[in-house]
């Protein structure tokens, strides 16, 4: 196991992504002066966002229907606990997005090689109440 959003398990029988990028973004609201550089003011935390990206090859390894498994999930519009292999827990997110190319096609039409790229944001971890796969709130450690 990699990682796990919900009940999906990344993994090398399911989906095992060889990049993993993050990036935080932080608000900060700017006020014009004249003849100075504007004031700015620190709002919060912005958007938290990760992507994850690698490619599968059904014949040797990963599986084309987790594919449409996270693409499932997306659909149901709830937010995911998101935990790693080593217990780290990451918060609540969300599936923004979901991209897939296949190259290297059998005679049949299957693509032999699938690039992917899923586009994960963190969302409001106070909302446990919109999870899904959650029972509870003591079901989550943030």
């Amino acid at each position: 196991m990699l990682m796990s959003l919900g009940q999906f398990v990344w993994g090398i029988n399911t989906l095992a992504y060889q990049q993993l990028q993050r990036q935080n973004n932080y608000r900060w609201a700017a006020n014009n002066r004249v003849g100075q550089r504007p004031s700015r003011q620190f709002l919060g935390p912005g958007d938290d966002t990760i992507t994850l990206s690698g490619w599968i090859s059904p014949e040797l390894c990963g599986d084309r229907t987790s594919l449409d498994q996270l693409r499932l999930m997306a659909e149901q519009g709830t937010p995911y606990v998101l935990v790693d292999a080593t217990g780290t827990v990451f918060g609540l997110w969300v599936i923004e997005g979901l991209s897939e190319t296949g190259t290297i096609f059998r005679i049949d039409g299957k693509a032999r090689r699938i690039e992917f790229t899923v586009t994960l944001n963190r969302v409001d971890d106070d909302r446990i109440d919109q999870v899904g796969m959650i029972t509870s709130a003591q079901d989550v450690i943030v």
